[in-house]
């Protein structure tokens, strides 16, 4: 907000003074600077009263010279009519008589206000600056007025136009100086006082590109230049494009009489596209809508849009597509055809997120694969990451994580998921729900919760275990139910300990308690004032006693809860007597199987003989807490 002439100076000294001189002016500003540079004085050392305000009208086209016509003072409100004032070939002046003079005293001048406007001067603002002090008298409005005007004069804004509520910012002034007697402002205030027409803006037209989320990257931050966006990935009912309608403004007239003609509109960026049946048009008399009727991602060919779920690539490295991601559930699926097996079809750092994808060659260093569903038909790098619901592996040395699994040769990499199969074992981890391998060699590492299967065992120092708290949240689960045990634990036995308190008290006080009682009961029967000292002791016992039982109620709660967790803690290792280890032929070399029990917090190790036809192994509880691994029926 602008701001014009905020207060005088607090001391004025000046040898010179100005004659009060009485001008005609439009522009009072202008004249005061001239009345100053003539006399030779600063011009914050004059002020001026107005004498008459004349305002004239005309309407002119340019083509002719149309005279101005005067309005009487009390015909300017009818004057504020929009369809006169919205008018473009409508003008409006006013002419000022004052009498300009040199500042000697001012019993406003700790009265410190200003005059300000928005960027359009369509709204005119009174501004009390905090600190202010002004004293009543029956003046007060009318000379608040003329300050006002007097500064609105000074900014070049008409009076008497567009300010009808400058009456009721005076009144309310009023009344509180009124009131106060003497007024001090603790804070700034601001008041409306005047309003005229404010113009509406042109709209050129646009087109906004939505589908194309590039994000501006700040300069500190590091570019990703491997992330160029590939495919733009959308979903169903998604706002792709819009195109913004050019709209022409609206006319105004500022507070200066000033008409404000709204520039004309732009039209650059009109539609010249197509689009097919996935993607609809929507149309308003402001803008047109293209939105996604499906997943996927959106193309442009043969100047159409168009919405597509299925991609065939060569390759996804840094130099043809970048890093690609479209979501898991964009619902496009990715086909990269690269099956040469010194090239690597994902590439070196590649991340990628789509839903399904297909790779017919390598998945090489650093590189992500996340999908709800993938197969590679070569081989990860060590330092390579799968993610998929279904994930079906050809050769596998780096980490794999998923649902269901399938990897046709493990060569030391790491699997992770519920239901894994590997054809072929020649060392690494695995740890899953339920594990199945048929052909193991040597060095593998097999967790699972429920069983793990061997078809054939070829090599040996296998390590196979169950460990019924293989998933991460199960152990949290566990470790949770375990500090809730040691807690309710240390409560029973502090509530142990106040029980046996209150216990004492009463048996040791029985006796006394009933003499209390009987000896009270006679008071009453007889009408005879009870002791207080008789009525306090009988009270306390009786305070002990709903004590107990309240400590009593709290106890059996806690322990209830208490043999609920310990239950908890027991259903946790449940299923370890039900899982299995099981080779369906001989066993090879030294090989070493383990089963991890939660409660006791025990590992019980077994390790069968070479050349053993066993094939189904189990934990038995052989006595109460002592447990073997022994061979079963299946």
């Amino acid at each position: 907000m602008a701001l014009f002439g905020l207060g005088k100076k607090d001391t004025i000294l000046t040898l010179k003074k100005v004659r009060p001189t009485v001008v005609r002016t439009q522009n009072v500003a202008k004249e005061l600077l001239s009345v100053a540079s003539s006399y030779d004085v600063k011009v914050d050392t004059l002020d001026f009263n107005i004498f008459e305000v004349q305002t004239y009208i005309r309407m002119y086209d340019g083509s002719k010279e149309s005279e101005w016509n005067e309005i009487a003072n009390d015909a300017l409100r009818a004057l504020d009519d929009e369809t006169q004032l919205l008018h473009p070939h409508f003008q409006i002046k006013q002419t000022y008589e004052i009498e300009i003079f040199t500042i000697d005293s001012d019993p406003y001048e700790k009265f410190k206000i200003a005059v300000g406007a928005n960027a359009t001067k369509c709204k005119i603002y009174l501004s009390i600056v905090a600190g202010s002090e002004i004293s009543y008298s029956s003046r007060l409005e009318a000379d608040l007025l003329g300050l006002i005007n007097k500064k609105k004069i000074r900014a070049g804004i008409l009076i008497n136009i567009f300010d009808e509520m400058l009456s009721d910012t005076i009144s309310k002034i009023n009344a509180y100086v009124k009131l106060e007697e003497n007024a001090k402002y603790d804070k700034n205030e601001t008041y409306l006082i005047a309003e005229s027409y404010e113009p509406t803006l042109t709209t050129d037209d646009a087109l906004l590109l939505y589908y194309d989320k590039t994000e501006k990257v700040d300069e500190k931050k590091k570019v990703d230049y491997s992330s160029r966006g590939f495919i733009k990935s959308v979903t169903q009912d998604e706002v792709l494009i819009e195109y913004i309608k050019a709209r022409a403004g609206k006319p105004g007239r500022n507070c200066r009489g000033e008409f404000m003609k709204p520039k004309e509109p732009e039209t650059k960026y009109e539609p010249t596209f197509a689009v097919d049946e996935t993607i609809k048009v929507i149309e308003t008399e402001l803008s047109i809508e293209y939105i996604a009727t499906e997943n996927g991602y959106i193309s442009f060919e043969d100047n159409k849009y168009l919405i597509k779920t299925e991609v065939d690539v060569s390759q996804i490295s840094f130099k043809t597509t970048g890093s690609i991601a479209s979501g898991l559930h964009s619902d496009v699926s990715i086909v990269v055809k690269e099956t040469d097996a010194i090239k690597d079809a994902i590439g070196m750092g590649m991340n990628v997120e789509v839903s399904e994808i297909d790779i017919d060659g390598n998945v090489g260093s650093n590189a992500t694969v996340h999908a709800l569903r993938a197969k590679i038909g070569g081989q990860t790098h060590k330092t390579a990451t799968l993610r998929a619901e279904k994930l079906d592996i050809n050769v596998h040395k780096g980490s794999a994580y998923g649902k269901q699994i399938h990897i046709t040769r493990l060569e030391h990499g790491t699997v992770d998921g519920d239901t894994i199969e590997v054809t072929q074992a020649l060392g690494g981890h695995i740890r899953g729900k339920e594990v199945t391998i048929e052909l193991c060699g040597s060095y593998v590492h097999a967790t699972a919760s429920k069983f793990i299967e061997i078809i054939k065992m070829q090599g040996s120092e296998n390590v196979f275990i169950i460990d019924p708290l293989l998933k991460k949240d199960l152990k949290e689960g566990l470790d949770s139910n375990q500090e809730q045990i040691k807690s309710f634990e240390i409560d029973l036995r502090n509530l142990k300990k106040e029980i046996l308190g209150y216990e004492t008290f009463i048996k040791d006080g029985m006796a006394s308690f009933n003499d209390i009682k009987k000896r009270l009961l006679h008071y009453k029967k007889n009408g005879v004032k009870m002791p207080e000292a008789f009525v306090k002791k009988y009270k306390q016992f009786q305070k002990v006693q709903e004590r107990l039982a309240a400590t009593k109620f709290e106890y059996d709660a806690k322990e209830d809860q208490h043999e609920l967790l310990l239950n908890r803690t027991s259903s946790f290792q449940d299923n370890i007597f039900d899982a299995r280890i099981i080779n369906r032929s001989r066993w090879v070399g030294y090989n070493e199987l383990k089963f991890r029990l939660v409660d006791p917090p025990i590992e019980v190790t077994y390790n069968p003989e070479e050349g053993s036809m066993d094939k189904v192994f189990a934990l038995v509880e052989v006595s109460e807490g002592e447990y073997e691994i022994k061979v079963v029926k299946e």
